[in-house]
């Protein structure tokens, strides 16, 4: 599965990337986040009406058929070979594919300790050798409230691991690659869906590292902002933003009307702004220790 990745690159290096016009608010607003974890507002590229556009969605899906957008059971994976069957996930494959930026994910291989026997989690953190950020495969939905209110959420795609991976996990987020975005986001049914099926399956990981990562400083930074931790050194962990509030954010962007956050009835939908103040510049004392791998193989990994 895919629980948690990274979005440590600048907006200013991120934004000739993307297409279409941005949410209101995120340039002001807009911060490297070392982890993304579910439940948190993410960036995603999408195609509605034949007209690209840059989105905020809440990472775990609502489709638009729910009674309730606060019920629990809310996925933030699909499999990429069940995807075109499940309920849950059919109309999204059809009509609203979408591209996540991401700079790194994280996974962790499950361990035992040889001296007591007690089993603990190793996290890694796989990312591009080159640092440059790459789109995971997504999908998202719009659910519409009886009262008029929205909530746009998102899923990501897994698919089987490549050699990279196939030691510490038995999925992976499926990875978009560069040049195929718009054949991506194109709406289309039928043969078109099966076409883009190839693109779902294990990527090369020849341009990937590892990096080994200890469980207690990933646990200390998981709320900070800043640069990835760099191969073979350290990483100051940052402090959380506490200058400026959210502003509430649109569900559709430039021009939207419902702001997430508001009531819905007399219920408190989950607000889209968390998480995206802006970055902070203390930095107490920690690091991250790493390890550089280029496959993790062997018995001793």
């Amino acid at each position: 599965m895919c629980g948690r990745f990274s979005l440590t690159t600048r907006l200013d290096a991120l934004l000739p990337r993307l297409r279409g016009p941005l949410p209101e608010g995120l340039p002001e607003h807009y911060a490297p986040r070392i982890q993304v974890r579910p439940g948190e507002p993410v960036l995603l590229q999408r195609q509605e009406h034949g007209r690209l556009a840059v989105g905020l969605a809440l990472w775990g899906l609502v489709p638009e058929w729910s009674k309730d957008p606060l019920a629990r059971g809310r996925p933030i994976n699909a499999r990429c070979e069940t995807v075109a069957e499940k309920p849950f996930f059919r109309g999204p494959w059809r009509h609203r594919r979408a591209l996540l930026p991401a700079d790194g994910f994280y996974e962790w291989q499950q361990r035992t300790d040889p001296a007591t026997g007690k089993a603990w989690k190793q996290p890694w953190l796989f990312r591009r050798r080159d640092g440059a950020p790459f789109w995971l495969g997504g999908l998202w939905d719009r659910w519409c409230g009886p009262d008029g209110g929205e909530l746009e959420s998102c899923v990501v795609l897994t698919t089987a691991p490549n050699d990279l991976l196939r030691r510490v996990h038995d999925r992976m987020p499926v990875v978009i690659p560069e040049g195929l975005e718009e054949a991506w986001l194109e709406a289309t049914d039928g043969p078109g869906l099966r076409a883009l099926e190839p693109l779902m399956g294990p990527w090369d990981p020849a341009a990937w590292e590892a990096v080994k990562l200890e469980p207690e400083t990933l646990r200390a930074a998981r709320s900070s902002s800043g640069e990835p931790p760099p191969a073979g050194g350290s990483y100051p962990i940052a402090t959380p933003s506490t200058s400026l509030p959210n502003p509430p954010l649109t569900s559709k962007g430039v021009g939207g009307s419902v702001a997430l956050g508001a009531t819905s009835g007399s219920r408190q939908l989950p607000s889209v702004a968390t998480g995206m103040g802006p970055s902070s510049t203390g930095r107490p004392e920690g690091a991250f220790q790493t390890v550089q791998l280029d496959l993790l193989e062997g018995p001793g990994v």
